[in-house]
């Protein structure tokens, strides 16, 4: 199977929504982390950026940067906690006011990403920035970090699994693939069951399509609402809402 249940983590990638249109709700998810960094007179901006869930998560991994560049002058750090921000933090750590922290995370809301931390690392190179080339300095470091990370579009969904007999079966492959709807697993044994995930555009037209192309014959047993994404590999399931199952 390609459906990898993936609870803990939520964000920027190739993985694209078939069918959302509200673009005020795009948001992303920060799947794998990663680290990058830049240069700027002599001084080096290290970028470390990570997945979490809560507060005392995201504190972790900022007291581990701390430990690990025990000897830099700064380590600056920003967070975002929450499909709706419900948590946001940042810190100058030494920089002047608001060059720092604050600069890093304008560069993650303006990515709609949450649940996510970035700790810029700077070793000082002995040539002062001035309160514009550190502002530069330090979204430039978080950018190149956020562009070794794999982050995913978020989708909205639901969970279907179909049964058909084999005649069918050709019918619906055909109809899902010409929708570009991921078929998850193929069962073959007496009839055949196609695990998928709808997206939210198609969960009213996708039962009557089914119905039209099997003559009605195909039985439809609907599973829980998710949040997912697609990193053309396979799809991420990243929060399931528990609901009942029921044929439709």
């Amino acid at each position: 199977t390609n459906l990898l249940y993936y609870t803990k983590y939520f964000i920027y990638n190739k993985g694209k929504c078939v069918g959302e249109t509200d673009m005020a709700e795009l948001k992303q998810i920060l799947y794998e982390g990663g680290s990058g960094e830049i240069v700027e007179k002599k001084s080096r901006f290290i970028a470390s950026v990570a997945p979490v869930t809560t507060e005392q998560e995201a504190l972790d991994f900022i007291a581990a940067k701390k430990k690990e560049y025990w000897d830099a002058r700064h380590n600056c750090y920003a967070y975002i906690i929450g499909s709706n921000q419900e948590i946001i933090r940042c810190s100058d750590d030494g920089e002047p006011a608001q060059t720092a922290g604050r600069p890093m995370l304008d560069v993650l809301l303006s990515t709609s990403v949450y649940n996510i931390v970035v700790v810029v690392t700077r070793y000082f190179g002995g040539v002062l920035l001035g309160t514009g080339g550190l502002v530069r300095a330090y979204q430039g470091a978080v950018k190149e970090g956020l562009s070794h990370c794999v982050l995913l579009e978020q989708c909205h969904g639901r969970l279907l699994s179909i049964t058909t007999d084999y005649n069918g079966y050709g019918k619906i492959d055909y109809l899902l693939r010409e929708q570009q709807i991921p078929i998850q697993e193929t069962d073959f044994g007496a009839d055949v069951r196609l695990d998928v995930i709808i997206n939210d555009a198609f969960l009213d037209s996708i039962p009557t399509e089914i119905a039209n192309v099997t003559n009605g014959t195909a039985l439809l047993n609907w599973g829980d609402f998710v949040k997912y994404g697609n990193n053309s590999e396979k799809i991420i399931i990243f929060e399931k809402n528990t609901c009942a199952i029921h044929p439709v």
